[in-house]
């Protein structure tokens, strides 16, 4: 399967996107996690950093509408984390290619998960928590895509904006804590914590139970973005996203 990492490495890299896999070479939903994990190792051998994972098709009504029964994942690669300094970063837009937002949690763990983890396990692992805008790519052409190109794709990972970490967070009720992202100064999406597989620290509990079932196993010090809270809009040159999150600072990407 490493033509076809090869193919979303060169889209990747030069912003042209591809035709769906699962048209032009079949690609189905069992061997698309082969070919993530086989672009992945060939960033890493090439320099990147993993520094944790995302979490995917989170919402209920998403999955419905694609046909599937779980979420999915892709690895967060460090060379598109954009930093934010007192809140707000910066993101070129010409990086990506169809680029979309959306309002997140983000945990940071401090100790490893694996097989048979529990939501209750993922807090007590959780060492603190922060507001993120994850933002969501596809090199699959106009993002027509199914389940077998968007795990292929890295879970059509773009990058992401971490706000500051909080220990307090981790004892708040995460599936009550309400959502509102504007672009522009307009709102552009809402959401609750209960929309991200009916909690953050469920969401992130199927993850370690997924990467087991692979061999592998999420580790202290990653991490691990759980899951969009609303909808995701798109985003071009020129917009500029706040997120807020309950009782959280504003965090805010603009996009030059």
């Amino acid at each position: 399967m490493s033509p076809l990492a090869q193919r979303l490495e060169q889209a990747w890299t030069t912003g042209v996107p591809v035709m769906p896999l699962s048209e032009s070479d079949g690609l189905t939903r069992e061997d698309a996690y082969e070919v993530q994990h086989a672009w992945t190792a060939m960033r890493v051998a090439g320099g990147e950093r993993v520094v944790g994972r995302k979490i995917g098709l989170t919402s209920a009504a998403i999955r419905a509408q694609a046909g599937v029964d779980e979420p999915d994942y892709g690895s967060l690669w460090g060379s598109r984390q954009y930093v934010a300094a007192g809140g707000r970063a910066e993101a070129p837009a010409e990086t990506f290619v169809a680029p979309r937002v959306e309002g997140e949690l983000a945990f940071l763990l401090g100790a490893d998960l694996g097989e048979g983890a529990t939501a209750q396990q993922v807090l007590a692992a959780t060492e603190a928590l922060a507001v993120s805008i994850e933002i969501i790519d596809s090199r699959i052409r106009d993002w027509r895509l199914t389940i077998a190109d968007t795990i292929a794709d890295n879970a059509s990972y773009g990058g992401f904006v971490l706000g500051p970490w909080s220990r307090g967070l981790r004892h708040a009720d995460l599936g009550t804590l309400g959502m509102v992202m504007h672009q522009n100064g307009h709102v552009a999406a809402t959401g609750v914590g209960v929309e991200s597989f009916g909690h953050p620290a469920r969401a992130v509990a199927w993850l370690a139970r997924k990467l087991a079932s692979f061999g592998e196993h999420l580790s202290a010090g990653s991490i691990v973005l759980s899951g969009a809270l609303g909808r995701a809009p798109d985003v071009a040159h020129g917009d500029e996203i706040t997120l807020r999150i309950t009782n959280n600072p504003p965090l805010t990407v603009r996009f030059t």
